[in-house]
């Protein structure tokens, strides 16, 4: 499964998320929109206002989420 979190430099919520799934051992991508802004119009046409936004697969959503985190660390072991 393949991970991309989209965050910002000094956002509380992406150390979070990024934290979280470092702790849950989930291998992600990160791509940071403060280096890479031409991100930010696709994120935008999803509808998202904030970071980070994490894309897994078919599932995608913005802020800390640790149920959502939890559910991919799940599906990450389901699939060893």
């Amino acid at each position: 499964m393949r991970i991309i979190i989209y965050t910002k430099d000094n956002c509380v919520q992406c150390n979070a998320t990024k934290n979280a799934m470092d702790r849950q051992g989930i291998d992600y991508q990160l791509i940071n929109l403060d280096v890479q802004p031409d991100a930010i119009d696709s994120l935008k046409s999803l509808g998202y206002r904030q970071v980070p936004v994490v894309m897994a697969d078919s599932d995608h959503w913005s802020g800390f989420r640790p149920d959502k985190i939890a559910g991919l660390r799940q599906l990450a072991a389901a699939g060893e």
